[in-house]
């Protein structure tokens, strides 16, 4: 019978390039102990890169730039997707993802309907924030990313050039997702967004 390692290389190489894999995704094969072990061997020979404890990556291979990472998000989805739980971007990282900032966070946080907690990903680190349940209700991807991103700033510190970005983004939602996820946001943010809406026609 086949080593451990051997086992886990297999399915690992017969599995799409880019993959996020997760310790426990080889139970079957073996121990918990025997697990590890083989992932660790696997990831000095440099077939899998260890993205956190217990969270790998069956590198994507650029051929120009060679074995590439997957992104934050990326790696937040994943987990969220395993704990069955809802995720949604928030802070500093909802700022820099809409182009409302250029400071790259070396926090991405997101808020859930899961329990809080921090991961260690590298020099970075994924934050996940319980939130309420009215955080989590928006329905669009960007008209939520908006409200939380605006949440952030603060009423003090929308500007006309934030204000012009948010209208180039906000025509990528649905409008009726958008009106009714601002029922849900803050006032002065529903405000704000209505005004960009009547003004830029979105």
């Amino acid at each position: 019978m086949a080593s451990t390692k051997t086992q886990i290389k297999q399915m690992i190489e017969n599995g799409d390039e880019g993959k996020i894999y997760f310790a426990e995704d080889f139970i079957a094969i073996s121990n918990n102990e025997q697990v590890r072990l083989a992932l660790s061997r696997l990831t000095k020979e440099g077939v899998i890169i260890r993205l956190a404890q217990g969270v790998y990556v069956y590198p994507k291979n650029d051929p120009i730039i060679g074995k590439t990472r997957p992104g934050m998000e990326e790696i937040a989805s994943a987990i969220a997707n395993r704990n069955h739980i809802k995720i949604r971007p928030t802070g500093a990282y909802a700022l820099n993802k809409l182009g409302l900032s250029t400071q790259v966070p070396m926090r991405s946080v997101f808020v859930t309907n899961g329990s809080s907690r921090k991961i260690k990903v590298g020099k970075n680190t994924i934050e996940f924030k319980n939130s309420s349940s009215r955080k989590m209700a928006y329905s669009g991807k960007v008209s939520g990313l908006v409200i939380q991103a605006l949440a952030e700033l603060s009423k003090k510190n929308v500007t006309a050039e934030i204000i012009d970005k948010i209208g180039v983004v906000l025509h990528k939602e649905n409008r009726v997702v958008l009106l009714e996820d601002l029922k849900l946001a803050p006032n002065w943010i529903a405000e704000i967004i209505l005004k960009i809406i009547k003004r830029k026609n979105v």
